[in-house]
């Protein structure tokens, strides 16, 4: 008995799909290789955002950020640079403090109580032996912070209690 049309269309569209699918290489593929060599990998890359205007409102900073070609890691040292994908932490300094703070997770980094003004806070992406990778800087300016009214009480006298 022979088979219908319909089988036979379903049956030669599964052999070349399958015919392609086999005959694809990894190159092919969209998408990069599970393991690079190091020496290979396109250098690491800081992309900085403006602060959130809603919170610098109040006088809290917080700037986001991105990386490219390497992942924000709480992990140091000289093994720790040939690892790969590239690891590392950004270093944060606040108008040439002469300190600055090491930035380990990809959270953003939040400043709260700098005085009301213009200030630079400098973003540098660094390797696990903190070699600096790259950097940037952002310049925000904190409004004054005007101070709560007080609270009035009736016919204007003052608590007695």
């Amino acid at each position: 008995m022979p088979l219908p049309l319909r089988h036979i269309a379903v049956a030669a569209a599964g052999a070349i799909f399958c015919a392609a699918a086999w005959a694809q290489s990894a190159a092919d593929i969209a998408r990069p290789a599970a393991v690079i060599p190091l020496e290979s990998e396109p250098a690491a890359k800081l992309i900085t955002y403006p602060p959130l205007a809603g919170p610098l409102a109040r006088g809290v900073v917080i700037i986001q950020f991105r990386t490219e070609n390497l992942r924000i890691m709480p992990v140091f040292g000289n093994a720790a640079v040939d690892v790969s994908p590239h690891l590392g932490h950004i270093h944060v300094t606040v108008d040439d403090w002469h300190g600055t703070w090491a930035h380990t997770s990809e959270d953003p980094v939040i400043l709260v109580g700098l005085e009301p003004g213009k200030h630079k806070i400098l973003l540098e992406l660094a390797d696990p032996s903190h070699k600096i990778l790259s950097g940037e800087t952002v310049t925000v300016t904190v409004p004054e912070q005007k101070a709560p009214k007080a609270k009035s009480h009736e016919h204007g006298q003052p608590d007695q209690g």
